[in-house]
């Protein structure tokens, strides 16, 4: 049977592509859950139209995505915290700070979006990893300093 795909699919290709696969296949696993339709040259049409309007959408989410990782790449947060004599400080900067002061300063990121292997419990400066969608990281430093 011929089928054009609807979703992406692991096994077979990505949502689009127009395949031929095993009658019962088609049948009874992926046209019941959505993944597939029967290609006539209505669907074929329809779908391949989806799929330029999903690639459009999804070049403007990159474009918007590499605008916001440059504006990451350009800032400084500072946070002053309390310390010890061998500079270490007590508590420490996590990725909920972090996420909250991008987001005070009007930049859309989500705490799990930051790259911190482990919370910083030293003054100075660090450089954090913010990994946006699509692929694309934005790169922020983050200085931490005593208080007096």
């Amino acid at each position: 049977m011929k089928i054009i795909l609807t979703h992406d699919v692991e096994t077979l290709g990505k949502s689009g592509d127009i395949l031929v696969v095993k009658d019962g296949y088609a049948r009874n696993y992926l046209i019941p859950r959505g993944m597939a339709k029967q290609a006539t040259l209505k669907t074929i049409a329809s779908i391949q139209k989806k799929v330029e309007q999903t690639a459009i959408r999804d070049a403007k989410a990159r474009e918007n995505m590499n605008a916001l990782a440059d504006q990451l790449n350009k800032m400084t947060l500072k946070f002053t915290m309390k310390s010890g004599d061998d500079e270490r400080i007590f508590g420490s900067v996590t990725s909920q700070m972090i996420a909250d002061a991008i987001i005070a300063k009007g930049y859309p990121v989500d705490k799990r979006e930051v790259d911190l292997p482990e919370p910083i419990k030293h003054v100075g400066n660090h450089f954090v990893d913010i990994k946006l969608r699509h692929g694309i990281t934005g790169r922020i430093k983050v200085k931490v300093t005593t208080e007096i």
